[in-house]
């Protein structure tokens, strides 16, 4: 094939491909990522606020709210919801403390069934990365070993 008649065959092939696939709704798209994420981040604010004025402050009160958040995310995704969410949202589920807890719950779901060691522990580490794993263990373990020492 020449150069010419392969670029033919790519222009040809392009057109075939794309007579199969429906256009994409661009604005529709990202105003729906807009509007999902949006409101995750206004279920957080409605948190932020609530224990605000039950008297949290500072620290104490974003690190409150985070928490809530991660669990929220992790809750619903080990209930099959928040995969719902990301279909239907795409880019607005990934709002960066629910997503970040979607993908290190999600594999440790879908592997449940090799086991704790090899299944859940092993496979949490291939979507989010060693990084946030450890991160959060380790938040726990100071949160933990911070507490006992202030008990």
């Amino acid at each position: 094939m020449t150069g010419r008649s392969r670029e033919n065959y790519n222009k040809n092939y392009i057109r075939y491909v794309n007579s199969f696939d429906p256009p994409t709704k661009h604005f529709k798209t990202c105003l729906h990522a807009f509007m999902v994420g949006g409101f995750i981040c206004a279920i957080g604010q409605f948190f932020r606020f609530m224990l605000e004025y039950a008297g949290l402050s500072g620290d104490v009160l974003a690190g409150t709210v985070s928490v809530i958040l991660i669990f929220l995310g992790t809750l619903l995704t080990g209930l099959g919801v928040y995969d719902r969410i990301g279909r239907n949202a795409g880019a607005g589920s990934i709002v960066p403390i629910t997503g970040f807890a979607n993908s290190v719950c999600s594999p440790a779901v879908e592997f449940k069934t090799e086991g704790y060691v090899y299944g859940m522990a092993a496979k949490m580490f291939i979507v989010a990365g060693p990084i946030i794993v450890f991160g959060v263990s380790a938040g726990a373990a100071v949160g933990i070993i911070y507490w006992l020492i202030a008990i």
